[in-house]
């Protein structure tokens, strides 16, 4: 797997978040883009994401040397992130089955495998309306980690959790397997402290 960043821009209205990026991100690899709020980083996972359109330049993504399609692309990204919205009418075991439908999980984890190792037993059959902003930033890695897809994005991992569910964060994100790309956003360094490439996004103003 891997992601080629050309010239990348991404302009609001006439101010430019980012300019020239040239990225070259390859699976079995993770990177951090680090810089101080509101400095582009969650704008430039998106774009990683394809979640976003581009201003200016060009985005190839490749899996097994081949170029894929933006529709084929959604297939292979897992993202977690604070302002994603989980579907709140559901029971976590609801969620979970629901998300299935689109992205298998890894190793075939049941739901209840999975509500076990998110520590989330005892909330199984509670709605996500019902939970705390803690239990779902867990609840939204916890489908980051599980999912069968070659590439993870993970911005602001930690927000919302508390010394334990970070504890879970970093013992879960260092089990992630060698064919498989990260991608992290943050400016909290223990986020990322085991993480080999740190970009600072400031570079590309």
């Amino acid at each position: 797997m891997k992601i080629l960043a050309e010239q990348l821009g991404k302009k609001y209205r006439k101010e430019w978040i980012f300019r020239r990026v040239d990225l070259e991100l390859t699976a079995g690899n993770s990177y951090t883009f680090v810089g101080p709020n509101g400095s582009g980083k969650s704008t430039l996972l998106q774009l990683l994401a394809g979640s976003l359109p581009l201003t200016e330049g060009k985005l190839t993504f490749y899996r097994h040397g081949q170029p894929l399609e933006v529709d084929d692309w959604f297939r292979q990204v897992v993202i977690a992130a604070p302002y994603l919205e989980l579907i709140e009418e559901l029971t976590l075991l609801e969620l979970l089955a629901f998300h299935r439908q689109f992205k298998p999980f890894k190793a075939d984890y049941t739901p209840e495998d999975i509500i076990g190792r998110m520590q989330l037993t005892h909330a199984a059959h509670k709605e996500i309306k019902f939970y705390s902003s803690g239990m779902k930033q867990r609840v939204k890695l916890g489908l980051a980690f599980y999912s069968d897809a070659p590439v993870v994005i993970l911005d602001e991992p930690t927000s919302n959790l508390d010394k334990q569910g970070a504890a879970w964060y970093h013992d879960h994100v260092r089990q992630l397997t060698s064919d498989q790309l990260l991608l992290i956003g943050s400016n909290q360094p223990a986020e990322y402290d085991f993480c080999p490439h740190i970009l600072d996004i400031t570079r590309w103003k």
